[in-house]
């Protein structure tokens, strides 16, 4: 068998089920490319879309393996905890940093459909919440690839292709019943790979079996004012980056998702030192009873200012966590399976497809 005339591929979050289906609905059995799919799922868990989709469409769908040949008219699916990257006509599975909150994350396999396929690659991106494969479907136009978003008024959650829209004007959106004839359209008007120096951003961008992050780094990492909420490393901009952010040992997003991880992490502290004041409070209480118990008024007396200072500073930032919930809707301890980016919605749909 010859190989794919061209790489197809689509990444989705919250709604993106719905829209993968009706995508895959619209694909003939004599399409001639592969296609990869990205979909953000809990990391831990098993993932029922290789069935799914293979149900609902004329192609069948498997799960990506590491090194596997990529075939014409078949459709991989990234497994939880692995980025799905694609390489010299093969999969390779990456347990490389979370990019964007996710592993795996829409962004690396577009960059490195776009290093590998240039403008014989074409990018989908479908529902979902804040805005990962957006830079990842720019660097896909860069090399000269197609680029199309799910029709963002149909879309269970518009984030995702408004952001990507937004990044690559030229993307077309389109309904997700539609896309199917529409990417079809796309594969048979394909004239080959991009000339290499248009995919030279995409190319240190995706090495090799794993997530890499080539951009220079500067001199001194340290000089950067903000940190990454992933591995604590200082956060730079790459030149030509737009919004991104890196860090020196690979995390990477945009303003937006950066923004949300350091706000997830802002908050898990606060309850964490909620939790250490409660914990002090409560041995003040203690330790002054026993005090009181053995005569010690004086002690016992500073026992209990200790346990009263405790509880006021748990009040603040009590009130601390109160507010970050107003401002951003998202709580970490009661929250996060819900939250708009965590891929909790699509992936208890997955996963319950999957009982």
């Amino acid at each position: 068998m010859h190989g794919p005339r061209g790489l197809v591929v689509v990444g989705a979050s919250a709604g993106g089920v719905e829209a993968l289906r009706a995508f895959v609905l619209g694909l003939t059995a004599q399409f001639d490319a592969a296609v990869c799919v990205v979909l953000h799922i809990p990391r831990f868990g098993v993932s029922a879309l290789p069935q799914i989709l293979d149900r609902c469409g004329s192609l069948p769908a498997r799960p990506a393996s590491d090194g596997a040949a990529m075939l014409p008219g078949m459709i991989y699916v990234a497994p939880p905890d692995a980025h799905l990257l694609v390489d010299d006509g093969r999969m390779r599975l990456s347990r490389g940093p979370a990019e964007n909150g996710h592993r795996p994350a829409i962004d690396p396999l577009f960059r490195s459909a776009a290093r590998g396929w240039g403008a014989a690659a074409i990018g989908v991106v479908l529902s979902g919440s804040r805005d990962d494969g957006a830079a990842g479907l720019a660097a896909i136009a860069r090399c000269g690839g197609a680029a199309l978003v799910q029709d963002p008024a149909e879309a269970l959650y518009p984030s995702m292709p408004e952001h990507a829209a937004e990044r690559v004007p030229s993307a077309r959106p389109v309904p997700a019943a539609r896309l199917g004839p529409a990417v079809a359209r796309l594969v048979r008007d394909l004239h080959g790979p991009a000339p290499a120096h248009l995919c030279g951003e995409a190319r240190r961008a995706a090495l090799r079996g794993r997530t890499a992050h080539e951009t220079a780094m500067p001199a001194d990492p340290t000089a950067g004012a903000l940190s990454c909420p992933s591995c604590h490393g200082a956060l730079h901009q790459p030149p030509d980056a737009g919004t991104r952010f890196r860090s020196r040992v690979g995390p990477a997003g945009p303003d937006e998702g950066t923004l949300d991880e350091q706000s997830g992490a802002l908050e898990g502290a606060l309850w964490m030192a909620l939790r250490s004041l409660q914990e002090k409070a409560a041995l003040g209480r203690e330790m002054a009873q026993s005090a009181t118990d053995r005569g010690s008024s004086a002690i016992a007396a500073r026992h209990r200012e200790m346990s009263r200072e405790a509880e006021h500073a748990g009040r603040l930032i009590r009130g601390l966590i109160e507010q970050i919930d107003e401002f951003d809707g998202s709580s970490v301890l009661y929250g996060s399976a819900a939250h708009d980016g965590s891929g909790g919605v699509d992936g208890s749909a997955v996963l319950g497809e999957a009982r």
